[in-house]
């Protein structure tokens, strides 16, 4: 564990030797892989000072939490090849030249069957990166079962007036609903604006069932709460003061930001799994960014979210929801 660790930890050495090395470069990964690199000086984020390499280094420092949780999932990207402050554009197909010890696998989809990036090894993760990706969004579920996702998502997106505090009440209710159904939920900061819940499922769950759960809980919170919770698709139809609580991101294909990712926003946020109890009013979203989290920070965090989707919520207990 340890030589593995050290290998890991020479990937953000080797990054942050390339980038002053004028930015182009090959790394060198565990098992013989390898990796090149291109302007890794290129700010990213330039109001805060945050470049490609500086992004890079994030996910190579944080890759022992977050591979395995990326292991097998289809990757979709949303590349930002001049920074948060350029053109982006979603892409799902990897394209052709993917170099060698990057990961793609052929899965079916709507439209036949494609490539498609696949989680779990630095190399695929950082060449995510390479592309002008900025965040992480793998699937909900893995290769082996793509039709059953591993857990339900709510996003938790506040309006304008309602701030973080709003989401804050919403996630404590929504928590509070899931508890009376005897269901587990973990928790974390978007990385945005709000907050995302995760529902472990019981193994076999489908899509449709796992849309059938979020879009109960939410309407159910938005019915008994409107003054602070809204299902509104249109964001014109929202009010102001009350959150999104967006159901719809659970079908097969949909993704959302993984945990430890960091976001396309000001400041370079990382999503940061929370424990429950600090879903209050002292949360502050701004406290975790690719500048302050750290590989020791977040083991200490990582159970809050890892451990409780290890633990998939009982099938008893998902037929009695709702």
């Amino acid at each position: 564990m340890a030589r593995s660790s050290a290998r890991r930890s020479s990937v953000t050495s080797q990054l942050a030797a390339i980038e002053r090395d004028g930015g182009d470069g090959t790394i060198h990964l565990a098992r013989g892989a390898s990796l090149e690199v291109t302007s890794l000086g290129k700010p990213y984020f330039p109001q805060d000072g945050v470049t490609k390499g500086a992004i890079m280094r994030h996910y190579a420092a944080l890759a022992p939490l977050l591979l395995p949780l990326l292991a097998d999932r289809p990757l979709a990207l949303k590349r930002y090849p001049a920074g948060i402050t350029g053109k982006s554009f979603y892409q799902q197909n990897p394209g052709d030249d993917v170099p060698n010890d990057v990961r793609v696998e052929t899965i079916r989809t709507e439209d036949g069957p494609a490539p498609r990036l696949v989680g779990g090894d630095l190399a695929t993760l950082l060449y995510c990166v390479q592309l002008g990706a900025i965040a992480v969004h793998p699937w909900h579920s893995r290769l082996a079962a793509l039709d059953s996702p591993d857990y339900c998502l709510l996003d938790l997106d506040p309006g304008t007036e309602a701030g973080l505090a709003g989401a804050v009440e919403v996630a404590r209710l929504a928590r509070a609903q899931l508890a009376r159904w005897r269901l587990r939920s973990a928790v974390k900061t978007s990385g945005s604006t709000g907050l995302h819940i995760a529902i472990p499922l019981p193994h076999g769950t489908s899509y449709a069932e796992s849309a059938e759960l979020a879009e109960d809980l939410a309407t159910r919170i938005a019915r008994d709460h409107p003054a602070i919770a809204t299902v509104e698709r249109r964001l014109a139809d929202r009010p102001p003061a009350a959150v999104y609580v967006d159901f719809g991101q659970n079908a097969r294909g949909k993704t959302a930001a993984s945990v430890f990712s960091v976001r396309a926003r000001r400041g370079a946020p990382v999503s940061w799994p929370l424990a429950w109890r600090d879903v209050g009013p002292r949360l502050r979203i701004e406290r975790f960014t690719v500048g302050s989290v750290s590989l020791a920070a977040a083991r200490r965090v990582a159970e809050h979210w890892t451990g409780v989707l290890r633990r998939r919520n009982t099938r008893a207990a998902f037929d009695a929801a709702g």
